[in-house]
């Protein structure tokens, strides 16, 4: 439900959402797609590996890709994450979501297809 309803408010602001269930859907989906700029994903996550994992992956794969990640269990600083990551606290509101995501957007010059997972 979370996932979804972050997809939504991002969808709402016109921009292309790529769903993903875990970490190999969205690590398939940053293949298969190489327009996606942006990843947002919880660290609590269901598979192999967590967000966090997923993260410092896309970071190492796709260097590229701007990085949001969130979680209302563990707390860490933007500092703790792959270069340029920003770290959103649950809960938050679709408001704060979308003015981070957007500032990520703008921050790569024109490509804006995030992936949520």
């Amino acid at each position: 439900m979370t996932r979804m309803a972050a997809a939504d408010a991002i969808s709402d602001t016109g921009l292309h959402v790529r769903e993903a269930g875990d970490a190999d859907e969205a690590l398939q989906a940053m293949d298969a797609y190489p327009d996606i700029g942006v990843l947002f994903t919880d660290i609590q996550m269901p598979g192999q590996i967590d967000g966090l994992e997923l993260a410092e992956q896309v970071h190492k794969d796709r260097p590229d890709v701007e990085l949001i990640i969130t979680s209302g269990e563990t707390k860490l600083k933007d500092s703790d994450l792959p270069d340029n990551g920003t770290f959103l606290s649950k809960p938050y509101h679709s408001s704060r979501l979308i003015e981070v995501v957007e500032k990520k957007v703008a921050s790569r010059s024109g490509k804006s297809d995030p992936l949520s997972s």
